[in-house]
């Protein structure tokens, strides 16, 4: 009872110094009530806007033990339902959600995802842009690296681009560039599924690629999705063109993918990403392509982060000359929205 006059208390004040404005209210499980803005839930945190702090709260979903929201959100839950709506905790210990007057109860640990749906495009936009520079007298050695990725998010779609670029110059040697970017589309289906539609781009010295696109189009699921976790497969067809830097003519393609990927996020200030795609090729006897990437980030304070990525691409038929294999370490300094 007492927590409850806290929160209406706390709410009170807040109205009678704002006036109208929409405000929301926060009961941890320390106690302490925070009355603000709920900008959004991801990846197990909560961004929680107050008028008295110039940055914005991050607060671990699992530490919020009541939250009551005016706000109107995009809610995600773990078995894949997406609902437009405003969040209540109820006097049972769950979450009442109601979405287009209609009022629906689950528990805080089946939201996985809260987004605010009542902004502006740039409050869907989320955006990540690391660079990483060296040099070294010997050779005159220089490197520079950017990696970077962009999404948006609708109540039933998301697209996502990313883009990541090495080149290296050193005197007496032919200069090393690596390009890789990507464009993908996704629309949400019921029960965890997805459609997915992509576009990518590679370009290597290692392997003498001048550019190979790969387009392809399949469908994905989400095994597990919580708020520490989450893990997908996706499988479907693509269309392979490629494009060389020696004698070899272009190549075209039809493949076959399948695929997984595993994001973990609850490690205090460390996230993990790695995801691996197989191409057996459709129409040339043997061909096996491999792509996988590994990244690990550490968040640092004011949105800045160190991000260690790997990534390998395997084809076990490449070109005359060139490897099977092409490997790349980043070490990047950057920041996201």
């Amino acid at each position: 009872m007492i927590k409850h006059v806290l929160i209406l208390l706390g709410l009170f004040l807040w109205l009678a110094h704002h006036g109208h404005a929409q405000q929301d209210s926060l009961l941890l499980t320390n106690g302490d009530v925070i009355v603000g803005e709920t900008k959004g839930m991801d990846r197990g945190v909560l961004t929680f806007k107050t008028d008295y702090s110039d940055s914005d709260f991050k607060i671990e979903w699992e530490k919020v033990a009541e939250i009551y929201t005016d706000t109107y959100f995009l809610i995600t839950l773990s078995d894949g339902r997406r609902f437009n709506g405003t969040i209540r905790s109820g006097d049972d210990g769950n979450i009442t959600i109601t979405s287009e007057g209609v009022t629906g109860s689950t528990t805080k640990e089946n939201i996985v995802f809260l987004k605010q749906v009542d902004q502006d495009f740039w409050s869907r936009l989320s955006a990540s842009l690391g660079i990483g520079y060296s040099q070294t007298k010997a050779n005159n050695l220089r490197q520079f690296s950017v990696r970077s990725a962009f999404g948006f998010i609708a109540e039933r779609w998301s697209t996502d681009a990313s883009y990541n670029n090495i080149r290296s110059s050193q005197d007496d040697i032919e200069d090393i560039q690596r390009l890789d970017a990507a464009v993908s589309y996704r629309y949400f289906l019921p029960r965890d599924w997805f459609l997915l539609v992509q576009v990518s781009w590679l370009s290597n010295t290692e392997q003498s690629l001048g550019l190979r696109t790969i387009s392809k189009i399949g469908l994905g699921r989400y095994i597990i999705q919580t708020n520490q976790t989450y893990w997908g497969l996706q499988g479907g067809a693509s269309f392979n063109n490629e494009r060389f830097t020696n004698e070899t003519n272009t190549r075209q393609s039809g493949e076959g993918f399948f695929g997984t990927e595993l994001n973990m996020y609850d490690m205090g200030d460390l996230n993990l990403l790695t995801n691996i795609v197989v191409y057996p090729s459709l129409t040339e006897r043997g061909r096996l392509r491999v792509d996988y990437t590994i990244d690990a980030k550490y968040d640092l304070p004011l949105d800045f982060f160190l991000k260690l990525g790997f990534t390998l691409n395997y084809d076990n038929q490449p070109v005359e000359n060139a490897s099977t294999t092409d490997y790349v370490f980043q070490t990047t300094f950057g920041w996201e929205l």
